[in-house]
């Protein structure tokens, strides 16, 4: 007596994007070393769209950004 075959499972899909899809859709971004920003002080001031803020870091090795 022939058996039919029994159907093996298939991987399971996922219902959102994947991640080669998300990669592609997420712009490149450069990174900037802080130590290139702060050039060896504790603080500098960024221009953004004509207002002023302060980026500095503090002694735990964090960066504060204020406006």
């Amino acid at each position: 007596m022939n058996t039919p075959p029994v159907p093996q499972p298939t991987a399971a899909r996922s219902c959102g994007p994947s991640s080669d899809a998300l990669e592609a859709a997420q712009p490149t971004v450069a990174a900037i070393n802080s130590a290139t920003l702060l050039q060896g002080g504790k603080s500098v001031t960024i221009n953004h769209n004509g207002e002023f803020y302060r980026l500095q870091a503090t002694r735990q090795g964090k960066l504060i950004l204020t406006k």
